[in-house]
């Protein structure tokens, strides 16, 4: 039997997606504490108060686990990243921000256990499952990835909810997106490419959005001769965006251009994730295509309600804590999701909840 390698785990950041992956984590049997700005003494599990930007306090609570999963903004994460570092205890977030994870990566490279960025939604499950795909294909053609966030019954001409971090939603429309084109890395504009997308009989749109696939361009460079991400949205979605940014001059105006779309769109408990990939290839000389597609909806977990993208960006971290835990993932090191088996995936506790859905 494997020895567990994680035990405790310390997770920062218990807004909604925070407080789902502690109580998760807690639920499967490892001892969490949770760090907030504000202590909750009606959640699980223990939580302590204090600042991540408290390097002291920090470090210190670090040093008392195996493991932190940071759920902060991106712009917080690198700080955790380099405590984690320099504590040698093991490192994952849920982050979509490329530079972020660059100084990661640097980091990685003198770890002394696991450093593991972008392992939520997207980057993380979609780059598991896109992979996945493609093993059984001799020579692969192209790698088409698709996730979206939305409510179930959208309202207004945008048909949108902020159910996720405005800030990184503003980044992801706004900065290049790293895609692969006739077998060669590229830089190409965000909110490109649009094109008709049905899943479930719902007619939806797709355009390029940054950081959806991590570290996939250099894992599948060469070697297959289209690779992107879009995200999904209603129709008519990505043209007023573009009215907003480029045409009201709000690109340069992110956290303001933040404010207003969550001042305008805010959160709702009904929501819906697409995920949609599909990659073409040869199989025994036959050009053939293979799909993964699934809609999922909030669902029960530990005694309440949560929505559908806090719980597949939560179970989505658990299951790789859980799978270096168990020992199936490397000890040490930058992981990267696509390098992480869709089976065992399944097979955790939290990665199972993605087959019952």
């Amino acid at each position: 039997m494997k020895k567990q390698k994680i035990k405790s785990v310390l997770v920062i950041g218990l807004g909604k997606v925070g407080a789902l992956v502690a109580t998760l984590l807690n639920k499967h049997g490892y001892q969490v504490t949770g760090l907030d700005r504000t202590a909750e003494p009606k959640l699980l599990f223990k939580t302590v108060a204090g600042d991540v930007q408290d390097a002291k306090t920090l470090a210190t609570l670090i040093k008392q686990h195996h493991a932190v999963v940071t759920c902060l903004p991106y712009n917080l994460n690198l700080g955790v990243a380099k405590a984690a570092h320099a504590a040698g205890r093991h490192y994952f977030d849920l982050t979509e921000d490329v530079p972020t994870t660059k100084g990661i990566r640097k980091l990685s490279e003198t770890a002394k256990a696991v450093m593991a960025p972008q392992c939520g939604l997207a980057p993380g499950f979609i780059g598991i499952v896109g992979a996945d795909l493609t093993r059984s294909f001799e020579k692969l053609r192209s790698i088409e990835l698709r996730v979206g966030a939305l409510p179930q019954h959208p309202r207004g001409l945008l048909g949108y909810a902020f159910n996720w971090s405005p800030e990184g939603v503003v980044n992801e429309y706004l900065n290049d997106c790293e895609v692969i084109q006739d077998r060669k890395r590229a830089k190409v504009p965000a909110m490109e490419g649009l094109e008709t997308i049905v899943i479930d009989g719902t007619q939806l749109e797709a355009f390029t959005t940054s950081g959806g696939l991590g570290t996939m361009c250099e894992t599948f460079d060469k070697n297959v001769d289209r690779l992107n991400y879009k995200t999904v949205r209603y129709p008519g979605h990505c043209e007023l965006m573009r009215f907003f940014f480029d045409e009201l001059y709000m690109r340069e105006k992110r956290p303001l251009a933040g404010e207003i779309l969550v001042h305008a769109k805010p959160p709702v408990n009904d929501d819906v994730v697409y995920v949609h990939a599909a990659v073409e290839g040869w199989k025994d000389g036959n050009l053939l295509r293979e799909e993964f597609v699934r809609s999922y909806y909030p669902i029960e977990v530990a005694g309440g309600t949560w929505k559908a993208i806090s719980w597949t960006t939560s179970a989505s971290v658990c299951a790789v804590v859980e799978m270096v835990a168990k020992g199936d993932l490397p000890a040490k090191g930058f992981l990267k999701q696509e390098t992480i088996p869709l089976d065992l995936f399944f097979k955790t506790p939290t990665g199972a909840l993605f087959k019952r859905n």
